[in-house]
């Protein structure tokens, strides 16, 4: 049985609502709001074949349409059909190809900035964070996309609402989870997508294969809710793979497509079904070979064998044809040609310059206060940041304990290996950082595409909280190892370098993560990159000893600045020789330089880190769709 049961509005009362909205642009609803009205004509989109890159792949040809207010508006096909194209094309989600034709959104071309900041997106597959509550995710993301203007009281009462009406009452306090820590279900977190877009207060809502992966009732209270959203004042289209006859039911108006062509577009219940009956009458009767077999799964089972029997251009022609595309292109045409009185509301977002509704230094503190103090008490997040840095410290006290003091010819060595083991883990440690940015690719892509943050202020977010936790940790860290050893020269430097090097490291961790195509490929780079700086740090091989031809890589090496800097403060004004009688600092050729510029150089290395960064985040495209 169909969860009728669990919808706040009965599908009657629904139907009721949306047949006395259909057929206007901006047509005022219930909330007030005016939905928009979107129409496409005769789009084409071509991306380059992967297998010949001299020849063109069309995934759609000639697709025309509309989605109109007061109707569910969904994208049916089977598996390659082109629905999720189509979808990322109006919502202008796609990144390659080309697309031609004509996508108006109140009858005006909508720019990129509109729809980030106005539309929602509801991903296929779930991109939330684990760690977050539903009403936890809904806030955070309500108080990044929403003017500053509106209160913290107004969008949290609007947060409420939402889980009211997507029935999250119940998980609404429980983590969202993932495969390692049990949370909410996978219909709840289907939800939880939809509210994402929701809370915004979104003029459109694209949702795509969102009853995927769910049983037949958890993808009809999700295909439930989404049928509430109609008469609120959003535009609402849905691509559906299979939907089950309760859903199929629900649908207003449907665009069938086969190998991106339409093959039908029009009203959905009795009228669909008579299309298809008429236009393929040698077709087997629906019934015939199950008596429960209902009109979504005969529609459904005749466009897929269609497709697999290489009947696609067929089923197209059939509808070039027919009088139903006559219809068709007699209502796209109207709806063209009178597109309505546009309120200055809604001309003002057509307009929107910004794409985010909060400025950087805000979004900043909102990804702190939402995401940041719920990383600090995460014992998953904090672990793997601490832990090594603990062993290490505490491995480097109890094996070189007071040595610090001992400034003999023959102590050196092992001075000399307790500084260059003190420069060079915090670079090593930069991969457990990687997953940072990997693992969050797919969250950091949605949000962004959301119109939530700029790329730089996303960046800044995630090191700001790392920087933080470097700070408190490198404090006492590096006490435990320095006084201890009864280290010479200074402890303010001794602590600077570590905890500077280690902030570079995360920035180095940051840029190869945001190049690398996956986890894989980021954890092999970054040691694989950091093993090379070892040996021109100046101790392995000294700066006098190394080729010419490699004396230049010495200045890129951000390690050799540090390691430089603890010698200098270490053996500065000691006279400590070494072999031939060479004073320490002469033997390295550290000889008359400064140890704290030595630390403004290496400093460099994290501006240069960060900005690269930040250009392989805001221009790498991995995800390409």
């Amino acid at each position: 049985m169909p969860p009728q049961a669990d919808c706040h509005i009965s599908i009657e009362k629904l139907d009721a609502i949306a047949a006395a909205a259909a057929g206007s642009d901006d047509a005022p609803t219930g909330a007030g709001r005016r939905a928009i009205r979107v129409t496409f004509q005769d789009l084409n989109y071509v991306v380059t074949n992967s297998a010949n890159r001299k020849a063109k792949l069309s995934l759609l040809t000639g697709v025309s349409g509309a989605l109109l207010p007061g109707e569910l508006s969904a994208l049916l096909g089977p598996s390659g059909s082109g629905k999720t194209t189509l979808l990322d094309v109006l919502a202008g989600r796609k990144t390659v190809g080309q697309v031609q034709g004509s996508i108006l959104f109140g009858g005006r071309p909508p720019s990129q900035t509109f729809l980030r900041r106005y539309t929602g997106y509801v991903e296929q597959f779930d991109t939330l964070l684990s760690n977050l509550t539903p009403c936890e995710m809904l806030s955070y993301t309500a108080a990044m996309k929403n003017p500053r203007s509106e209160s913290q009281a107004a969008q949290q009462a609007r947060v409420e609402t939402i889980i009211t009406q997507l029935m999250l009452t119940s998980c609404r306090d429980v983590i969202i989870g993932n495969v390692l820590e049990r949370g909410i279900s996978g219909g709840q977190a289907k939800r939880v997508n939809i509210g994402l877009a929701l809370v915004t207060n979104p003029r459109i809502l694209f949702l795509d294969e969102c009853t995927s992966g769910l049983d037949s009732y958890s993808a009809n209270e999700v295909m439930s809710v989404v049928k509430s959203l109609v008469p609120t004042g959003i535009t609402v289209c849905t691509t559906i793979h299979s939907p089950t006859p309760y859903a199929f039911a629900l649908l207003d108006r449907i665009t069938i497509l086969l190998r991106g062509r339409v093959v039908y577009w029009g009203l959905n219940g009795d009228h669909s079904l008579r299309y298809f009956q008429q236009a393929c009458p040698d077709a087997v009767p629906m019934g015939s070979t199950h008596s429960m077999q209902s009109a979504s799964e005969w529609i459904v089972d005749l466009t897929t064998k269609a497709d697999r029997d290489g009947r696609a251009l067929e089923f197209a022609s059939l509808y070039e044809k027919s009088s139903q595309r006559q219809e068709n292109e007699a209502l796209l045409a109207a709806q063209l040609a009178d597109s309505g009185p546009v309120s200055a509301t809604t001309l003002a977002e057509l307009g929107v310059k910004r794409a985010t509704a909060t400025p950087f230094w805000f979004g900043i503190l909102q990804l702190l206060k939402h995401r940041g103090l719920k990383d600090l008490r995460d014992p998953a997040w904090l672990l793997p940041r601490i832990m090594d840095k603990l062993i290490v410290a505490l491995l480097i006290m109890t094996l070189y304990w007071g040595i610090g003091d001992d400034l003999s010819s023959v102590n050196a060595n092992n001075i000399s290996a307790v500084l260059f083991m003190w420069a060079i883990l915090p670079g090593f440690s930069a991969s457990s950082y990687v997953p940072a940015i990997v693992l969050e690719r797919g969250l950091f892509v949605r949000e962004r595409s959301d119109g939530l943050y700029r790329t730089i202020t996303y960046l800044c977010f995630k090191l700001a909280e790392e920087v933080f936790l470097a700070l408190l940790i490198s404090l006492p860290f590096s006490c435990l190892v320095f006084f201890p050893l009864q280290m010479q020269g200074s402890w303010a430097l001794f602590w600077a370098v570590y905890f500077l090097t280690t902030i570079i490291g995360i920035a180095l961790a940051y840029f190869i993560a945001a190049l690398a195509p996956n986890m894989d490929a980021a954890n092999a780079a970054v040691p694989a990159y950091v093993v090379t700086l070892l040996f021109f740090v100046g101790m392995l091989i000294r700066q006098d000893d190394m080729p010419s031809y490699w004396g230049w890589y010495l200045y890129i090496d951000f390690l050799h600045f540090a390691w430089g800097a603890l010698v200098i403060n270490q053996y500065e004004g000691k006279g400590t020789t070494v072999y031939g009688g060479r004073e320490v600092l002469e033997f390295y050729n550290l000889d008359g330089r400064s140890r704290w510029a030595l630390l403004g150089y290496e400093s460099l290395f994290f501006i240069a880190f960060f900005t690269l960064a930040w250009l392989a985040l805001a221009f790498k495209r991995h995800q390409k769709r």
